[in-house]
């Protein structure tokens, strides 16, 4: 008797031995099938991402390419147009000095005859010295401006208001930027037609008594930002300009 239990014993053993040996191979079996479902779906997507086509730029029509080519040119244009407005100069300008014979001397810069003066100053010198040094030889005007402090609005060379001036090296007070009032404009107007020369305009002495002017085509030289020159054009010189302007902030 002792022996058949035994024996049956040990064949329990081996039977549950047996039965949990099967149940793990069979959950290792089932681990390595799912570990390899999922190394499949791995390698499965990674495939995709790799044959995945890359997007190609889509080639424009020759319509649209036109239009684009002029949408480029307009806006070119514009910025053209746009700096020559703000700037209201070009590399030619029209200059006028002009004064009553008992008064100041005015400069004006335009960039057409008939166009508003994109830069007009009274001058402390009295016109009939200017006469004088002009009658001597060649004249140099300097126009002399401090630049601003940092954070202070920037403001263009020919939009500052007070300069000191300098006429063939010797100071001469100090010129204001003017507005174009209605006398100035007037001068202005009379002697619009006249593209070179100089002379006297007979007022009345409520005008002011005669008028004294010289007007004449300016080359415009800008070296930068905070210097440009005006250099008086004329044929019968010998090369040298018989009037030169310099404004220069210092």
């Amino acid at each position: 008797m002792a022996t058949r239990r035994t024996s049956q014993d040990t064949s329990k053993r081996n039977s549950r031995w047996t039965i949990k040996v099967g149940t793990e191979e069979n959950q290792a079996r089932s681990f390595k099938s799912d570990e390899e479902q999922t190394n499949g779906r791995r390698t499965a997507l990674k495939t995709h991402a790799i044959s995945l086509p890359t997007p190609r730029k889509k080639k424009l029509s020759a319509a649209a390419s036109v239009s684009i080519a002029r949408l480029r040119c307009v806006v070119s244009d514009f910025r053209k147009s746009r700096s020559v407005l703000l700037f209201g100069l070009g590399s030619r300008v029209v200059g006028t000095l002009f004064g009553y014979r008992r008064g100041h001397v005015h400069f004006a810069l335009q960039k057409e005859p008939n166009s508003p003066p994109a830069f007009l100053v009274e001058l402390a010198t009295p016109i009939s010295g200017l006469v004088r040094e002009m009658a001597s030889g060649l004249v140099r005007i300097a126009l002399e401006c401090d630049k601003r402090r940092e954070g202070d609005r920037y403001v263009r060379l020919l939009e500052e208001t007070v300069w000191r001036t300098y006429c063939n090296g010797k100071k001469c007070g100090f010129a204001t930027r003017r507005d174009c009032g209605a006398n100035e404009c007037s001068v202005l107007k009379t002697v619009e037609p006249i593209s070179m020369g100089a002379g006297v305009l007979p007022l009345t002495e409520a005008e002011g008594g005669e008028l004294m002017y010289m007007r004449a085509t300016f080359e415009r030289i800008v070296g930068t930002r905070d210097s440009e020159a005006f250099y008086m054009m004329n044929p019968d010189s010998n090369g040298a300009p018989e009037l030169s302007v310099y404004l220069l902030r210092v």
